[in-house]
């Protein structure tokens, strides 16, 4: 089954670049034609790359990855949160922070920061002490920490790979994680660069229709790779009980022939006994 068709694509506005004044000739291979000054994206290609991108998440995932969705841009906010939060993924859609991913270490204090912040707010006498204003101030910066990592507070370890609406406005967030070798699976309009793309979806990434559509194609592949996961954990320890019970059985049955042979033994030996009485 096709993980998307052709008329999801057209009805979604997926197919619409950016004017023909606004372009970045390196996206020239993904351009079908011009209409009235404004670029099409071939749809064709589209097709193949989405269906690459959804094996790539999907494997990425079942192999116990994470894929990281990124998306600022007030068309990309709600599908980006929306998405990942169905699919058990992190996600940053107001603020990157820089050093997100390179200082990603910097980043995990912050985040111990809320998490503390979040504590002493939830707890009865959190706030036990502290004057009207020390307790304005530590909301004003609980919020403003949720605002910006809300999204990654089950983030341990930088992602597998990044999902991006719009790399030319997340030009930071690429950047660090093409330094960091984390493959970027994106959106790319007809004024992106392709180069800082691992796995390109040609298309609109500022119509909303068309941003929901491939962010929700997306999660569909991280939430098949979690089943995948489940299903291969599953296996493993039916695999390993079977050994288990294989070696249990195993080492009952050579404990039951010591135990014969050692009963032999004895008859043997007494046998052995009578005899000597008799003579």
């Amino acid at each position: 089954m096709a993980v998307v068709t052709m008329r999801e694509l057209l009805d979604a506005g997926v197919h619409f670049g950016h004017q023909t004044r606004r372009w970045n000739p390196k996206m020239r291979r993904f351009i079908f034609t011009d209409r009235n000054g404004i670029y099409i994206i071939d749809l064709q290609q589209t097709l193949t790359y989405i269906d690459e991108a959804y094996n790539f998440v999907k494997e990425t995932v079942a192999h116990g990855g994470n894929i990281l969705f990124v998306g600022t841009k007030k068309q990309a906010q709600e599908a980006v949160q929306t998405e990942a939060e169905r699919a058990g993924m992190p996600y940053v859609n107001h603020r990157w922070l820089g050093g997100m991913l390179t200082n990603f270490q910097t980043v995990s204090k912050r985040l111990g920061r809320m998490k503390e912040l979040q504590a002493m707010e939830e707890a009865e006498d959190g706030y036990r002490g502290r004057t009207k204003k020390e307790i304005l101030t530590l909301t004003r910066e609980r919020v403003k920490l949720e605002r910006v990592l809300g999204g990654i507070a089950d983030m341990t370890r930088t992602p597998s790979a990044l999902w991006v609406v719009d790399t030319t406005k997340e030009q930071i967030a690429v950047s660090e994680a093409n330094k960091l070798n984390i493959p970027v699976v994106a959106i790319l309009d007809t004024n992106c660069d392709p180069d800082e793309v691992a796995y390109p979806v040609p298309g609109n990434d500022d119509a909303i229709r068309s941003v929901n559509l491939l962010t929700k194609i997306i999660a569909e592949a991280a939430i098949e790779g979690k089943k995948e996961r489940e299903e291969r954990k599953r296996a493993a320890d039916q695999d390993a009980a079977g050994d288990t019970e294989a070696k249990q059985a195993e080492d009952q049955e050579k404990a039951a022939e010591q135990d014969a042979a050692q009963a032999g033994s004895e008859g043997s030996a007494e046998e052995k006994k009578a005899e000597a009485a008799d003579k």
